[in-house]
């Protein structure tokens, strides 16, 4: 049995619906973008940002000029980051293969990966300007190979946020746009006067923007649903508690919260990494978000194996899971409960958040039980052709579909099996409606 070193004094919250006064005005401002396209966007625009340029789409014009006034240093580091994402979203795109199998004789059976035509891209910049979100969300969805990606950012209190811009430039995007919140996402979803609806919505936000989301996702694909940020550590005797502490703490500054979860097989490790904690949060510039998501959602425990800590933490389904032991390629074999896994001292969340080429847009509040994070596939539609050229194959097909589907009380697909059964084979029609059929169809 886990023993508690700390409990967390708030609870996270699964996923689900949200909280009843963000729905309502989630509610309330899609349907008046709906009703008002252009006039909605720039109402909510101007209430939320105090934002309300005479045009929110950025010309290219200003794209370069934006772009130019970003040091070049910057502007290096995003595209060695956006490298390592387009250098494993092409691997991963090259690991989906089109396929065509002959089942029975003429009888050929396919799927195609085909990219969405549009998507749209949110790129969150309230608390933060969050560029590593444009690599994730355009880069992916260019080597997907979808041909228009519409990208939005807010403003940042009043401010064009000239990294981010320059991040969904050089990622490909074909639009950008500076808007943000609920507005953004709905305007991309139902589209407005000057801005055209797409086929599918990626990228994280806050509370509202997550709620959009699961508001409009059916109307548009979506990536997944997303909640607070988490990260989960697995730790036997040979982790370094201030390293443990030092990468739990890296992910509760996303926002107060934030769960931050130790599971260790050692008690000293355990007692270590909370005193290290204790000592850095104060001096920690992040601390306001950072205090409270470790007093609130922090939790420390203590098991007797790893085998029990990989079960644990299973348990959990994790965003991030970091393994800090002696063999963590263990966890590969031993856990199915994740958004991405991170191996090793070597490697941290904030690599996975910020460069080393792996998407960032990962589920969260257990969802990581049933799905994984944004990747290339999630921008492709795997479609299926069917195609049948040998005639006696139509005929077996046709007398076993039309079996098959009077059990179900089906009789216009029945016979839609028996026309080809009685044209291309020896059975007879069992039904005789005159008008329904030309004799000289079956003769």
């Amino acid at each position: 049995m886990p023993r508690t070193i700390k409990a967390p004094l708030g609870t996270t919250q699964a996923a689900g619906p949200s909280d009843p006064a963000v729905s309502e005005r989630v509610a309330e401002i899609i349907d008046d973008i709906r009703r008002r396209g252009d006039e909605a966007v720039r109402h909510w625009s101007a209430t939320f940002d105090r934002w309300e340029p005479e045009s929110f789409r950025l010309s290219p014009e200003r794209i370069e000029k934006i772009v130019a006034g970003v040091p070049e240093q910057v502007l290096e580091d995003i595209r060695f980051v956006q490298n390592q994402v387009r250098t494993f979203a092409n691997h991963q795109r090259d690991s989906l293969t089109d396929i065509e199998v002959e089942t029975l004789p003429g009888v050929r059976l396919g799927h195609r990966h085909l990219p969405v035509g549009r998507a749209g891209a949110y790129v969150p910049g309230g608390r933060y300007p969050l560029t590593a979100s444009a690599h994730m969300t355009i880069v992916t969805a260019k080597v997907a190979g979808v041909p228009s990606v519409a990208a939005c950012t807010p403003p940042i209190r009043g401010e064009v946020p000239a990294a981010t811009v320059a991040a969904m430039h050089l990622a490909g995007a074909d639009e950008i746009y500076l808007l943000g919140g609920v507005q953004a996402v709905a305007a991309l979803a139902v589209g407005t006067e000057t801005i055209q609806r797409v086929d599918m919505l990626a990228g994280p936000g806050n509370a509202y923007v997550a709620e959009a989301k699961r508001r409009l996702y059916g109307e548009v694909g979506i990536d997944l649903f997303a909640g607070p940020t988490e990260i989960l550590i697995v730790a036997d005797e040979t982790a370094d508690p201030l390293v443990v502490a030092v990468d739990l703490l890296s992910q509760a500054e996303h926002g107060p919260d934030s769960p931050a979860i130790l599971i260790t097989t050692s008690e000293s490790v355990a007692r270590a990494a909370a005193d290290h904690i204790n000592r850095l949060l104060p001096t920690m510039p992040t601390r306001d978000l950072a205090g409270p998501a470790w007093r609130d959602h922090g939790e420390i425990l203590v098991v007797d194996d790893l085998d029990e800590a990989f079960a644990v933490a299973d348990t959990y389904a994790s965003e991030h899971v970091e393994v800090l032991t002696a063999e963590p390629r263990r966890a590969l074999a031993s856990m199915r409960n994740y958004g991405a896994l991170f191996l090793g001292e070597g490697t941290c969340v904030s690599y996975g958040d910020k460069v080393i080429g792996t998407n960032h847009v990962l589920p969260t509040r257990g969802a990581a039980r049933y799905t994984g994070g944004l990747w290339v596939g999630k921008y492709l539609k795997t479609v299926t052709y069917q195609e049948i050229t040998d005639e006696a194959s139509s005929a077996l097909l046709g007398e076993v579909c039309g079996r098959a589907a009077r059990i179900e009380l089906f009789e216009g697909h029945a016979r839609s099996g028996d026309v080809r059964a009685a044209k291309y084979g020896d059975a007879k029609l069992p039904w005789n409606e005159p008008g329904f059929i030309d004799e000289e169809v079956v003769s």
